[in-house]
Formats: C-alpha cells, structure tokens, sequence
C-alpha cells in the first residue's frame, strides 16, 4: 500500500466573535518546495462533535505526501445557506515525525458579507531567519470579445499559477467595474489575494454554463500583482468558452506572452519616432564554460520591415543594442536557431526591450527550450499597453502528394507561411540529423505555431534530395485553429525537382481560395421539447402590476401568448412548442397604457433539454417605449456570431375614404404579416381617421423580411361608428424604394355590408 509521507497535527483557533458555525465543508491545503497537498477536508473526527465554535480550539490530524519545505497554506470554506462568516484566529501545524512546527497567525473573516467577500485565504509560512513571503491583492481581468452573442450568464472561475504554486480555483464574484458581469466588449476586475506566485506562468479559466450560446468569448485576461502595478500580465485566447463553439470547451489553460505597461508612457510632443535604442536583454539558463557560444537569430518585425540580428548566448544573461530604426513599429520578434553545435539543452525565458527614448517596455515570456539536431522557431506578438496583443496561433499543414507513378521522394523540407501581417519564418520539416519522405497518394501534417499572420498569401516551400528524387506535390492545405476556423488551398500540382544535389529549390504557391468551417462543430444531441427557463429583470416598474403577455417566434411559427409571471429576475417556464430555431421575443401589453416605459436590464432563455441559452441586446431597452406610448416591444434573438435580426421602423400611411361619413375616431388596430413573423397587434397612434385624409403612423418591429398582408381592425359598435378605408400604404423608414400596398375600399362597419369589423388585406 503507498505510504504518505507527511502526518500533520493540526490547531485550528475560531475568535470569539465567530458565529455559530452551520455544516459547512473547510478545507486546508499545504503548499511545500516539493509541492502541495490534496484538499485536506477539516471535518470533525466523530460524528455529533461541533467543531469551529466561537473561542474554541479544534484538533486534526491529516495526512500528506512530501511537500519539502512549506512556504503557505490555503484555508477555504463552502458557501452554504444561513453561514455568516468564520472568524479565523490562527493554524498550528506539526508534523508528527520530524517534530517540525509553523505557525499562522490569521485574525481574519472569511465571509462573503464582510470587506473582502472571500471565502478563500492564503497565509505564508513564518519561519524565523527568513522572509516571509508578500499575500498581493491579484488584479484579475477578464476581458469579453466584440461578438455577438459574446456575453455569458454563467458563474466564472479561474487558477492562476506562476513558479511558486498556484491560487486554486477562485469564483469570480465582485466586478470592480459594476453592472452585469462578463457582457459584450466589457472589461471585468476582480481581486484575487494570494501568497505571491513570483513570475506567473499560466491561468486556467472556465464557467458553469452547458449548452450552446451559454458560453462567452473570451478576448483574453490580464493580470496585475496589485491595483497601482504599472506592468501587467498578458493572457490571450481569442476564442469561445462553449460546449458547441470554437474549442467546443468551457475550461482552457491560457500560457502567458509576457508582461506589458499598463498605460503608455507620456510621449514628448515632438514624434513617436523619437531617437534612442533598443536595450534587450535576454535570460536564459546557463550554460557550461566548457560549452561554445550559442548561435541564435532574433528577427524583429514592424509594420514597414523587419530585420535580423544573430546573437551569441555565452550565459545566462545577454544585453545588445540596437535602433531597429528603419522596421517602424515593432509588431513581433520571432527566435530561430541554434545555428550551431549544441551539446546540451539551453532554455530561453525572457526578452526584456526597453527604448531608451519612447520610454516603450515590453517584457516577452518565450519559455522555451532550443534542443541539439532541431532548428527552432518560435514568436511571440510585441505588447503595447493600448494594443491589444496579436494571437498566437496554430497552424495545420497538411502536405498532399500527388497519386502519380514515382511522385514520392525523400529528402530535406522547409515550409514558409505568408500572410498580410508577415511571414511565418522559415520552419523546418526535418530534424537536423534525418530526412523527411513524402509518399505518393499521402497527406502529411505539421503544425506550427505562428503570431496571426492576417490573410494568408503564398506558401513557400523548400526542397532538396541527395538521391535527386522528384517530388510531386499537389496542393497544401493551411488550416487555422483559430476562430473562425478557416482553411486556406495552395494548388501547385507540379513536380518539385532539381537535378543539383546541393542546392534547395523553392517553388512559391500563390492561395487559391478559402473556406470557412461551419460555425456549430458539433451537433446538439438532445431534442429540444420548446420547453424554456426565462429570466426577466427590469425596474422603473409602475405601481399596480402591469399586464404583460409574451410570444416567441420561430423560424417554422409562433407561440401562444403566455402571461409574464414577473419581472424581478426569477425563472419562470415558457412553453413554445415546435416553432424551430427561435428569432424573436414579443412583449404585448394587454391593458391601457402606461405613463412611462419599464426599463428592461435582462432577458435570458435556456432551454430544458439542450441547455441552449440566447442573449438579446440590451443597450437603452425599454418595454413599451421610453414614454411608455407604444403596446408592444419587439427584441431579436442574440445566437453566437450571427447577426441577429434588424430593428425596422415602417412607416404606416392609411388613406380613409371619400364617401360621406367615412370617418372615424374609433381605436384601429394594425397586424403586419410578412415571411419572418407578424408583428402582433399594434394600436395606431391617431385620435381620429378623417374623411379623405392620410395619417401617417410608424411601428418598431423586428424585420419582417417581405411584406404579404395586414389585418387591420376596430372594435367601435353603434350608429356613425363605422369607417370607410381606402388604402394602406407601408415602407421601411429612411428607404425610398419598396413601398407595399393593401388595397380595401371597403366599409369596416357593424350596420354596412357584411358588418365586418376587421378586414385581411393581401
């Protein structure tokens, strides 16, 4: 059986003021130079035992693996109904064989009703004769994309972890930005304190949400060590966070690109160009005395060339020097090598650029290794504070050799990308010490990592046989792991050969066309029974309950009208049966109108089976108009990445009749039909329709797309009451053309004709 290492005893102190504690799970977890512990669940050792009253001081003893020397523990507690807070006094560890002890003297709430609104906290180890390591108050920001449907309603949780450990999972709860967290091109912060993790490596961050459009477009995430830092951490991910969509996963590990300004430095009036150099210093690992220098080349890329500089690695750390002057703007630096023997392994960590006039800084994370018999490439974007970063991105080659007698070959092979941004570098297929074989009828794959090239142009690619073998390549197909996930042909369908055993041939292949890949990468398993959970949230309400009723429309029909059950954000069920694909939402209200519009701040549908969830658009939403005048609001379903439907204002000219008594000052009602919906029933805003007159009234609706027909009605009764209309002309607002016309001439009247009251005009 394994046997753990490490047995604990631990004191746990609550303060006197702590209140009575309700079952609540708490944990503790111990982090060592070795690494760290499980969560270790402080639970009491037999049942009916109350552990963590007020003053009191509880006893556990828990097991671990070698963690080496602790350096901080983290104490978290479950957020359970009717807890109010655990006021901490102090941990006592020691461990049982090596009679080793540590104290931690906490004092501190963990509560979420307190200052800090944490139920999590860290505490360094206290040993005397060495520094206790800072606790810094992590600003964390997550910064959601420009994209439709890019906003989430699902609880957000992130671990941030660096050389020295990790935060654990925290939830991201309180945005210091205010209103609805994690909505369209909105930046949120959170404070997240921890024991310092020095330099930060990675962050893992997800959400809760399960169906397709739950998720979110993550931009990506920065990280300062407090609130005043003026450097921050740089997280970029360009994609979504959705079981249907782009990774199709709602967890990722973002690496880090390095460390940027927080806001650019002030800039001397004259030009951004001033002069000055570039300070760069490199760190690495070290390398032996013995070994020879390392040969390696950085290019640097700008926005009107770039340029070249092959630097010798004689340590750990190297300074150089250079204008870079005539390459404009710095947009990334790409490291290739080694150029030389290597004997062992060397790992470069850091690129530090400094401009001595701009006063620019870019810190530029490459945490990589360069090994013996391998040519290396690698870039990352340069980081400006108000740029975002470029992505870095995944591109598969996929090699095609064409199905012809004798088209294999073997030999040596290099691969350039080029797109509008800049080029790909030159990337070896081979390792330096083996060649490569293309066989005929075979498609081969590489990957390659790249800074976002922008639209692909040409591939350039590199050959060379010692057997003087003809290779016949067909095409090559780049394809991007990148949202929105397209793939790019380069047909060259031609043999690659040279009769010269030493030169490389290379043969350029302009782009042929590319295609995008379906949004949705995978199907939704479950059938949907049009059973949906709402949520509606609105304030400026009026005093008695207003009357409203709700109709979804689908691609294939619409709902009936269902009463909304509330406005105050509570989930009620609507029951839309089997109308397809949803479009739009339609709040009708029933009774008179009101004196001022409800202000609308959410609305948001899940669907049962799936678990699909739609946005809408929220900017500036009122129910029933800003002055409450209108009896019906339209607003259009939000899917990821499609552009919803239009917001159309129609303009309605009736034109009544010129028979005596045509008139009328009924209340008429007004239904436009067309190939996307109705608009439901709409009152016009006129207080009479007189004899051979026109009034013109406008309806806001979701585009209806082509107009077929309108019912139009009124439900006056009597004597003089009925009316005689003409016609009904509609177009759309602001366009001069399509104008429809519904022709009547007929009375609307209970005593004239047929007594019709209400008349379908096609």
């Amino acid at each position: 059986s394994f046997c753990l290492a490490q047995q604990w005893r631990v004191q746990v102190k609550t303060d006197g003021d702590s209140p009575q504690p309700p079952e609540c799970k708490r944990t503790l977890v111990i982090y060592g130079s070795k690494g760290k512990s499980d969560e270790l669940l402080l639970s009491a050792p037999n049942p009916g035992h109350m552990c963590f009253l007020p003053r009191a001081m509880d006893e556990f003893i828990v097991e671990t693996g070698d963690v080496g020397d602790v350096y901080k523990i983290r104490v978290s507690c479950d957020d359970v109904p009717g807890f109010e807070g655990w006021h901490l006094k102090s941990f006592h560890l020691e461990e049982l064989h090596t009679k080793q002890e540590l104290n931690f003297d906490c004092n501190c709430w963990l509560a979420l009703n307190g200052e800090d609104k944490e139920l999590v906290k860290e505490f360094p180890a206290v040993n005397e004769g060495q520094k206790t390591l800072p606790v810094y108050k992590y600003l964390v920001s997550v910064h959601t994309g420009d994209r439709w449907g890019a906003e989430t309603f699902a609880n957000v949780y992130i671990n941030l972890y660096g050389r020295r450990g990790d935060t654990g999972v925290r939830k991201l709860q309180t945005s210091l930005a205010g209103g609805r967290r994690f909505q369209r091109n909105k930046v949120d912060s959170f404070l997240v304190e921890a024991v310092s993790l020095s330099h930060l490596q990675k962050v893992v961050i997800g959400h809760d949400g399960e169906g397709y459009g739950a998720g979110m477009y993550l931009k990506m995430v920065t990280v300062k060590e407090s609130q005043d830092s003026d450097t921050e951490w740089v997280f970029p991910l360009w994609n979504w966070l959705d079981t249907h969509l782009g990774l199709c996963e709602t967890v990722c590990e973002i690496g880090t690109v390095g460390r940027r300004l927080t806001s650019s430095p002030k800039q001397p009036e004259i030009d951004r160009k001033s002069s000055g150099v570039w300070i760069m210093d490199i760190t690495g690992s070290n390398l032996s005395k013995e070994e020879d220098p390392l040969c390696l080349s950085f290019i640097f890329y700008g926005n009107l060339s770039h340029k070249k500089l092959p630097i010798q690695v004689t340590g750990n750390t190297i300074q150089i020097k250079d204008e870079l002057a005539d390459i404009g703007s710095i947009s990334k630096v790409q490291v290739s090598g080694p150029q030389s023997e290597l004997k062992q392994p060397w790992h470069l960590d850091l690129l530090h650029l400094k401009h001595t006039g701009t006063k620019e800084e870019m810190y530029l994370a490459f945490d990589c290794w360069f090994n013996p018999n391998e040519d290396k490439c690698v870039e990352l974007p340069a980081l400006y504070a108000d740029q975002e970063p470029l992505p870095v991105v995944e591109y598969a080659i996929h090699l095609h050799t064409g199905d012809l007698k004798r088209a294999d070959a073997t030999g040596e092979a290099y691969l350039c990308i080029r797109g509008e941004r800049s080029d790909s570098g030159k990337r070896w297929l081979n390792s330096r010490n083996s060649l490569i074989t293309f066989a005929q009828g075979q498609v081969d794959v590489f990957k390659i990592k790249a800074v976002h090239l922008g639209k692909l142009k040409q591939v350039l690619v590199g050959f060379k046989s010692l057997k003087k073998d003809e290779w016949f390549l067909e095409k090559i197909v780049v394809k991007e792991a990148f949202y929105p996930f397209s793939a790019h042909a380069f047909v060259y369908n031609d043999w690659i050969n040279k009769r010269s055993r030493k030169e490389f041939i290379e043969v350029a292949i302009p782009l042929k066309e590319t295609s995008v890949a379906p949004l949705l990468t995978k199907n939704v398993d479950t059938k949907s029974r049009g059973r949906w959970q709402t949520w509606i949230h609105c304030t400026q309400l009026p005093d008695d309950d207003p009357d409203i009723e709700i109709v979804v429309f689908g691609r294939k029909g619409k709902s009936p009208a269902q009463k909304v059950q509330n406005l105050n954000d509570n989930p009620f069920l609507l029951t839309v049966g089997d109308i397809g694909d949803l479009t739009k939402v339609s709040f009708v209200l029933s009774g008179p109108c009101l004196r001022r519009g409800i202000k609308l701040h959410k609305l948001h549908l899940k669907d049962l089976d799936t678990k699909q969830e739609l946005g809408f658009h929220m900017e500036a939403q009122y129910l029933f108009g800003e002055d409450g005048s209108e009896t019906v609001t339209e607003l259009a379903v939000v899917e990821p990445d499609k552009p919803p439907l239009r917001e159309v204002i129609y303009s309605i000219s009736v034109h009544t009749g010129t028979l005596p008594a045509s008139g009328t000052d009924a209340d008429v009602f007004l239904t436009i039909f067309g190939e996307q919906g109705d608009s439901c029933k709409r009152r016009l805003r006129q207080s009479s329709f007189e004899r051979g007159q026109v009034c013109v009234s406008e309806v806001r609706a979701v585009d209806l797309g082509q107009l077929h027909k309108v019912l139009v009605e009124h439900h006056n009764v009597g004597f003089g009451a009925g009316w005689y209309l003409d016609q009904i002309v509609i177009h759309e607002s602001g366009k001069t053309d399509g104008q429809y016309a519904f022709l009547c001439q007929q009375w609307l009247d209970s005593g004239v004709g047929d007594g019709q009251m209400e008349r379908m005009l096609k």
